[in-house]
């Protein structure tokens, strides 16, 4: 099969990089499972974007900086903020209705780190709305090609032609990539002009996590296979307030705009934890948030604390967040007269793929953009809200950038097909789905909110026989779904534990007790 444009991933960066694309060549979209399975479906909060006074960009602007603690890329962080309004504008005339005041302005909230109210939203479910408007769109575009349940087993490069690829190399090139027909069992390749990789996120390598069980860091894992640079892999932001209940997954996410809104935090036995830590108290950044209900746990002993929201207005709040609402009261809970109780989960990858401004990889051909890009955006931690902003303007970009390229670009000519004689069916999936859970809870314990030298040394052993055994078991047995996440998994895991050990400094989302400038509270 061959296109001018590949996509592998169908949230939000992805889908906007092929309804734009289109417009310039035949776009393949490449999906693991169904075109509305990605994080982008579970973003509750809204989209960040400066759109009225007293706002303004510099605010904006000097908000993300803050929250970066000091390693975002300031360059990237103006143009992706100057650039929010015009495409927050694509959104609205692709169809998507975000909520309105009585005055017709948009209802704009403030989240967290943010100094001003610039979030727009659709009631609590602005990605599943964005999703569902895009993914609609995606179905009805000509020029798209929608593979689901499609696995991208590998980027395409001078490898597979037999010639040595080293990381560093300045003329790396992407061809494509080889997919397996999850249906039909049926792996062939795709060969693109440019393929654009929007895998979304990492969640999944840990025991807790908001994310949707795709998210397995498959597109990072085959970058770096193929001699891309990750970065920044160390900050993990773990969102402070995911629903407790020990046999859901992923965890319900209960949106940051209910603190937003006015909830506050509570131990079990009632005590308001929160102003001990942080003078915002629950309008603080994630990273503090977390990292105080992590410590009162540790503290404690309790397995939750609590989110109250009882003392808010009954009607406001059903009205506001009535996905939580009913959510909740599917478990019990009457949030308007019941706090709701909440852990710390494993929530979004602040680094990923490295990227420039327009989404340009390390390898010639190959962009990348969404969660599972490194951007600069971000720093050590990501503001409220600006990764679906994020995600959009690079996707934009990438296609401004790429569709100059297209008509110089011709389809590489004799890539072998995918060679897996001699493999046999496992005759155990519990060496996989064993190793799998290992491989998580390893992570949630050792490289989680709080990380040790110890810990840290701890997982990277163990991920060393992990790695060894699932590695002797991918040479001999044919390929599965369940294979690949694992050891896409056991890339990206290494990949942290590795950032992690070599960052000495407590910034941002990575904090280790035995780095110099460790202190008690946060």
């Amino acid at each position: 099969m061959k296109v001018d444009f590949l996509v592998i991933g169908s949230g939000i960066a992805g889908l906007t990089f092929a309804l734009k694309a289109a417009n310039y060549g035949s776009v393949c979209i490449v999906t693991k499972k169904q075109l509305e399975d990605t994080n982008t479906q579970y973003a509750q909060g809204g989209i960040a974007s400066v759109m009225y006074n007293p706002d303004s960009f510099e605010k904006h602007i000097q908000d993300t900086l803050t929250a970066g603690a000091g390693l975002c890329n300031e360059e990237v962080v103006r143009t992706i903020v100057n650039e929010a309004p015009m495409r927050i504008n694509d959104l609205i005339q692709w169809g998507i209705e975000f909520d309105k005041n009585a005055d017709g302005r948009f209802d704009l909230v403030r989240e967290g780190g943010h100094s001003q109210p610039r979030i727009l939203h659709y009631k609590d479910k602005t990605g599943n709305e964005i999703q569902k408007v895009l993914s609609k769109r995606a179905r009805e575009h000509k020029n798209i090609t929608i593979l689901e349940y499609h696995f991208a087993l590998d980027l395409i490069t001078q490898h597979h032609i037999g010639i040595e690829v080293k990381r560093g190399m300045p003329d790396i090139e992407c061809y494509g990539a080889y997919i397996h027909d999850l249906k039909s069992n049926r792996i062939f390749k795709i060969l693109a002009k440019i393929t654009f990789v929007a895998s979304g996120g990492i969640g999944n390598i840990y025991a807790i996590t908001t994310n949707p069980l795709v998210a397995t860091g498959d597109g990072i894992a085959m970058v770096y296979r193929a001699k891309g640079y990750c970065e920044n892999m160390e900050f993990i932001q773990f969102h402070p307030t995911a629903f407790y209940h020990t046999s859901e997954r992923p965890s319900f996410l209960i949106t940051e705009a209910l603190r937003g809104f006015g909830a506050k935090l509570k131990t079990i036995q009632g005590y308001y934890f929160m102003k001990d830590f942080d003078k915002r108290q629950e309008l603080a950044p994630r990273d503090i948030v977390a990292r105080s209900i992590d410590y009162m746990l540790k503290k404690t002993g309790d397995e939750y604390v609590l989110l109250d929201a009882t003392h808010l207005n009954k009607n406001e709040l059903i009205e506001r967040f009535p996905t939580i609402y009913a959510k909740c009261l599917g478990k019990g809970i009457d949030i308007t007269k019941d706090p709701i109780p909440v852990v710390p989960a494993a929530h979004y990858l602040c680094g990923g793929i490295k990227v420039d401004i327009n989404g340009k990889t390390t390898i010639n051909y190959l962009y990348a953009g969404g969660e599972c890009a490194s951007t600069g955006m971000h720093g050590a931690n990501r503001l409220a809200s600006n990764s679906l902003i994020e995600a959009i303007v690079i996707a934009h970009r990438a296609v401004q950038h790429a569709s100059s390229l297209i008509k110089k670009i011709k389809h590489k000519e004799n890539i072998p097909d995918w060679n897996d004689e001699g493999t046999t069916h496992p005759k155990e999936m519990i060496l996989i789905t064993q190793n799998f859970k290992e491989l998580q809870q390893m992570m949630m314990n050792y490289v989680g909110i709080v990380r040790t030298n110890d810990r840290l040394t701890r997982a990277f052993d163990r991920l060393k026989i992990l790695y060894n055994e699932t590695e002797a078991l991918y040479k001999k047995t044919k390929i599965s779904p369940q294979l690949c996440e694992l050891r896409n998994a056991i890339n990206v895991a290494y990949l942290i534990i590795r950032a992690a050990s070599e960052r000495k400094q407590n910034i941002g989302l990575h904090y280790n007790l035995d780095n110099e400038n460790h202190h008690a509270t946060f």
